[in-house]
Order: structure tokens, then sequence, then C-alpha cells
């Protein structure tokens, strides 16, 4: 994926966040943003226009929406276990992020949401999530499921040569700070530490 593309890319959500401010509850008219003292970006705020419903496919098979998959902090990733670079590289931060916060007594969920379901299955998600984070939950379904939680977070991916065999997929590469209740309230890129990660969800869950 090209540096422009990913730059849009995160330009694109922020603008989306700031549209939906009011609509979340994360802000309105008199009332501060709770979360003021952990961003570092402004523009990140979150709002209604990112996240939703959704309904897809656990790593054990079964049917799950989001009501069973965000039951506390959880930090949702786009990506696929076939991907040669960014996808390991970013969920190897996030669960590194994520041991982290398990060492501070935060419990914070990993999740990530397959953009292939053609290749990967439940069974291979599970092989890829336990490698990463004995928490971190593989979630597939129908393309018309992946879709749709795709455009629920406002993420982008498409199929290159997809008559190829080992075709890629360029995609966003956004990771989500969601809660229950509130939705989405912050997204954090690709080039933040693990150490800085940790942090920001620390003082983001503490603000609850």
């Amino acid at each position: 994926m090209t540096r422009g593309l990913m730059t849009a890319l995160g330009l694109g959500v922020a603008v989306a966040a700031l549209a939906g401010l009011y609509l979340s509850g994360v802000l309105s008219p008199g009332r501060e943003d709770r979360f003021a003292r952990c961003r570092t970006d402004q523009s990140a705020i979150g709002g209604g226009q990112i996240g939703g419903p959704f309904s897809l496919v656990s790593e054990t098979g079964e049917a799950v929406t989001d009501a069973d998959i965000i039951i506390g902090p959880t930090l949702i990733y786009f990506g696929y276990t076939f991907c040669p670079d960014v996808c390991p590289l970013d969920n190897t931060r996030n669960a590194q992020a994520i041991y982290l916060l398990d060492e501070r007594g935060y419990d914070v969920t990993p999740v990530f949401i397959s953009i292939d379901p053609a290749r990967d299955t439940p069974e291979l998600l599970a092989r890829f999530t336990e490698y990463m984070h004995p928490r971190m939950i593989g979630l597939t379904g129908t393309p018309e499921q992946v879709a749709a939680a795709s455009r629920a977070y406002r993420t982008f991916f498409k199929v290159q040569d997809p008559d190829e065999e080992y075709y890629l997929i360029d995609h966003s590469t956004l990771s989500y700070l969601v809660v229950p209740g509130l939705g989405f309230v912050e997204y954090f890129k690709r080039d933040m530490t693990p150490e800085e990660m940790a942090e920001r969800i620390a003082c983001f869950v503490d603000s609850l």
C-alpha cells in the first residue's frame, strides 16, 4: 500500500470521526470530551460515524454479533492472515501492547477481523490469533458480512488480481479502540509503538 493512500485513508477516518462528534455522546454542546487528556491528535475524537453493529463468524465457527464480542474495551484490526508484511507486524504490535496492559491489570480484548473470507477459515484464524495473543479473537464471515463490518468502521480493502492463486489485498491499517455503550473512541496509526499504544489505551480505560 502506498504512503499516499494510507495518509488519505487516515485523513478520511479523522474527518468521519469529527463529523460524528456530537452524535456519539463523547462530546456534546456544553460538555467536555472525557478523553481529551488521552489524545495526541484532536482530529481523532470519536464519532458516531465509525463503528456499529456487525454479524460475523468466530474462529470457533459460531455466529456472533458485536454485542457478543465488545463486552469490554476492545482493540479491532481489519486484515488477513496471508498478508506478507503489514498485518503480521501490526497485529504483533497490538498483541505486545495488550501484554503490557495485562501486566498493569487492564483487561482489553484484541480482535482480528479478516477481510479475506475466501481463504481465512475459522480454523486458520484460530491458529493465527493463538500465535499473537491467547485472548485475541478472530472473526470472519460471508463476503457480505465482512463487507458490512468494513463499511461500519469506514475501512478500505481491495483484492489485487483476484484470479491469482496467491493474491494480495490492499487495505487500510488503523486499529480501533471500542468500548461498550460508547462504541468507537479512538484509532491508532501503525507507526505507534506498543508502549505508546498501551499508555494511550490505559488512559482511555481510566477515563471511562
